[in-house]
Parts: C-alpha cells; sequence; structure tokens
C-alpha cells in the first residue's frame, strides 16, 4: 500500500474500533487460484508480506481469524506459521462461524473486519464494522463493502487492510520504530 494513498475519514473511523480482522482465504489470502495434485494434495500461494502483516496486528493487540467455506490442510499450515488460531474451514454459513467466534472473543460487530470476496461472504461483510474486498471481488460484494484495496487477492491485500487499521488507531508509528521509522534514501 502506498503510505501516501488517500484514506476517507469514513474509512478511517470504521477502522479505529477494529479488535479483531477476519479473512477469507481463498481469493483474500490467494488470488483464487487451486493447484490439485493426483494425490490429492494441493498446492496454494501466500504473499509474505500478509503474513507479516497479521504478526504486527496481532502484537497489537488485534486478534485474526480465518473463515472458508472450503476445507485445506494448507491452510492449517498457514495459519500455525503466522500464528493465527482461530481457524474455521469447511463453514457452509460463515455468518454463524463469526456470531460464535465474536462471542467467544466477547466482541461487538462494529469492532470487526472482515475480507471477503465472494458470495458466500456477503451475509459477514453486511454486519460487521469494517467490511472489505479485492478489486477482483464478485460485483455483488463489491456493492456492498465500505472498502476495496488497491492489492488483488493474494498481493498483499490482507497487509494493506492491517496497516489501514493500524494507521487509524494511531499505531503505526510504533510499529515503524521497532523497524527503523526514518528512511535512509530517497526516490528522487
Amino acid at each position: 500500500m502506498n503510505p501516501e494513498f488517500k484514506i476517507s475519514k469514513k474509512v478511517y473511523n470504521h477502522a479505529k474500533s477494529i479488535r479483531l480482522i477476519v479473512t477469507d482465504v481463498d481469493g483474500v489470502m490467494t488470488n483464487g487460484g487451486i493447484t490439485l495434485f493426483s494425490s490429492g494434495d494441493e498446492s496454494k500461494t501466500f504473499h509474505v508480506r500478509d503474513g507479516l502483516g497479521i504478526r504486527i496486528a496481532q502484537s497489537n493487540d488485534i486478534k485474526v481469524a480465518f473463515i472458508t467455506g472450503r476445507k485445506s490442510g494448507v491452510v492449517d499450515i498457514r495459519a500455525r506459521e503466522v500464528g493465527v488460531e482461530e481457524v474455521y474451514q469447511g463453514a457452509a454459513d460463515k455468518e454463524i462461524v463469526l456470531d460464535r467466534l465474536m462471542e467467544k472473543l466477547d466482541l461487538k460487530t462494529e469492532e470487526v473486519c472482515y475480507i471477503g470476496d465472494d458470495l458466500m461472504d456477503i451475509p459477514v461483510l453486511s454486519v460487521v464494522g469494517f467490511p472489505a474486498t479485492v478489486p477482483d471481488a464478485h460485483p455483488e460484494v463489491l456493492s456492498r463493502v465500505l472498502y476495496v484495496t488497491e492489492a488483488a487477492g493474494g498481493k498483499r491485500a490482507v497487509r494493506e487492510v492491517i496497516e489501514i487499521i493500524l494507521r487509524s488507531q494511531g499505531k503505526w508509528d510504533e510499529v515503524m520504530a521497532r523497524f527503523g521509522s526514518k528512511p535512509q534514501y530517497s526516490r528522487e
């Protein structure tokens, strides 16, 4: 995400209260492609910057969860790699899963960001405080969200949303201080 990218006040206002980011997997964490092998195994490609973004969110008291309609061992592996404990696969009704998760974590809908890209995400996108999607989402999804990422699914879209949330909450400067806050070189 371009740091100078203009985010509307409305987006920032909704992002300020987020304590949980829930994301779909296929089409959001990945580009939506699934490679199936004759052995029955599958392959998905995740972006490393989304992983670091998830870790950064967690270190700033923002929980992250995955809710996906498919079941895949690859998703469990990725969740372990990035420290996501709340993973719900094979979710035919994502809204029911989200309701249970919010109850478990004692959260209100306005404290939840959901990133989805297809029709089965619409019920969840319709109830959360910060609904977001990727640019190539289904048109019905695009018309129902507060924010559409610049990055495509699988190409840092989750990280983009995380950075918006952290910036809106005034935590981004602290994040940058951990990594070295001042640029050393100019692009001019």
